[in-house]
């Protein structure tokens, strides 16, 4: 079996201008965007309604929702958050599960299953936050 590895780019030069370079000086963002344009305006979009529930969310609640009381000093401290991230995770796709295993679109009044994939979605982009200590800064 090949193993393809990723190439390192250049001293000083970012990935994606090293992809630009090997796609004839297009960088890959313009080349799929132009190849599909539908699918990234959607996953744009998509990205901005995550990013407007994230900070509605964050506004409700504060950041102390997430990292559960404490400041996120210690590593203790940073996973009791992420698990209780991945706790929130786990509910969102057992909804999942059972909204397509049940062959319905809502398990709920207007919470349709879109909104469980997207809140997977932030979910995980929080955790990251956590996992990099930027929660709340």
């Amino acid at each position: 079996m090949k193993v393809i590895k990723e190439s390192s780019t250049k001293k000083g030069m970012s990935l994606e201008e090293s992809y630009g370079n090997a796609n004839g000086d297009k960088s890959v963002v313009t080349l799929m965007e132009e190849e599909w344009p539908q699918m990234t305006a959607e996953f744009r979009r998509l990205q901005r309604v995550q990013y407007e529930l994230f900070l509605h969310k964050q506004h409700d609640y504060g950041p102390g929702n997430i990292s559960v009381g404490s400041q996120l000093k210690t590593e203790e401290e940073v996973k009791l958050s992420l698990t209780g991230l991945w706790f929130r995770m786990n509910d969102k796709i057992q909804r999942l599960k059972t909204l397509l295993m049940g062959g319905r679109e809502s398990a709920v009044n207007g919470e349709p299953m879109e909104d469980a994939f997207l809140d997977v979605s932030n979910y995980g982009i929080m955790a990251t936050i956590v996992k990099n200590k930027k929660w709340g800064k």
